[in-house]
């Protein structure tokens, strides 16, 4: 049996500037989420480096992790959150960002 976890998942296109992105992102965005997203356990920044099904459009996947959903639902309407949310839309050059809410079961194999 794996273990279960909640978190938003941010999936932002390829921006039209991408080394502009990235400083914008690490400089300003990642920051803003440490202080602002109460109840967060969790970041996971991944940058999409390519893919065998060819060009895609995603560029780079956050994924937030909480507790529990009453953690996630609470940081999402607070004002900390939708300041963040609000940053990541302003960022995201090519296009809005798109926001999940998942479940996420983990199986680790070693």
């Amino acid at each position: 049996m794996g273990t279960r976890d909640v978190k938003i998942v941010v999936i932002y296109p390829r921006p039209h500037d991408e080394e502009a992105f990235e400083k914008v992102y690490k400089d300003e965005h990642i920051p803003l989420a440490e202080a602002k997203l109460k109840g967060m356990t969790r970041l996971v920044a991944t940058k999409v480096l390519n893919s065998p099904q060819g060009k895609v459009t995603a560029y780079r996947i956050a994924e937030v992790h909480f507790s529990s959903m009453d953690e996630l639902k609470r940081c999402l309407q607070s004002e900390g959150g939708q300041e963040v949310v609000a940053h990541a839309v302003k960022i995201s050059t090519g296009g809005p960002p798109l926001l999940l809410v998942c479940e996420e079961e983990s199986f680790v194999y070693w």
